[in-house]
């Protein structure tokens, strides 16, 4: 079972205020689906003093549980979520390649010039389900359109510090478009 409240957190790629074509995700006015659960509509956005996006509001239909909207409508798109009450903080570490060329030993001597700074990027503050609070290190899940991750060996240790290290990428269908786009 997964809790289900009255605020949740969804990913900031599952959000854009002036969405492109075919941008089948939340945006202003525009319905989807959260994953097994409801139809919901964006109808405002609440930004800070800078002009980030800080909440959405959003209303459901309550006739939508794992049905199709019962008048017919089209609803495109299904974004993941986990509920803010219930939610667990997380840190994800995501890996790219070490090296910043595709053969590190085909360019001599200068390897450590070659390797990738961005190899791995740490992000903090992350949420995932309450249903992760009970895991042992080395145990591996799926992250929604994110990819393959497993419990860091050393640093998860208790449900007060979750450390997910991802251990292969998922292909994401948006980022593609959007890059055709840009093109």
């Amino acid at each position: 079972m997964v809790p289900f409240s009255r605020e949740l957190y969804i990913e900031e790629d599952d959000f854009m205020e002036e969405p492109p074509r075919k941008y089948k995700r939340l945006s202003p006015g525009k319905e989807v689906r959260l994953r097994s659960s409801y139809v919901i509509k964006c109808t405002d956005v609440v930004k800070d003093e800078t002009g980030k996006v800080k909440e959405l509001h959003c209303t459901y239909d309550p006739q939508t549980r794992d049905a199709a909207p019962a008048d017919g409508r089209k609803v495109e798109g299904v974004i993941h979520w986990v509920s803010a009450r219930h939610a667990l903080s997380a840190e994800v570490r995501l890996y790219d390649r070490l090296f910043k060329v595709a053969e590190p030993a085909a360019i001599g001597e200068d390897i450590a010039g070659n390797l990738n700074p961005s190899s791995l990027e740490t992000l903090t503050g992350c949420f995932v389900e309450p249903g992760l609070a009970d895991i042992t290190p080395e145990s591996r899940y799926q992250f929604e359109r994110l990819g393959y991750f497993c419990a860091d060996i050393k640093d998860c240790r208790s449900p007060h510090k979750l450390v997910f290290n991802r251990v292969v990428p998922l292909r994401d269908s948006w980022a593609k478009v959007a890059g055709q786009e840009k093109k």
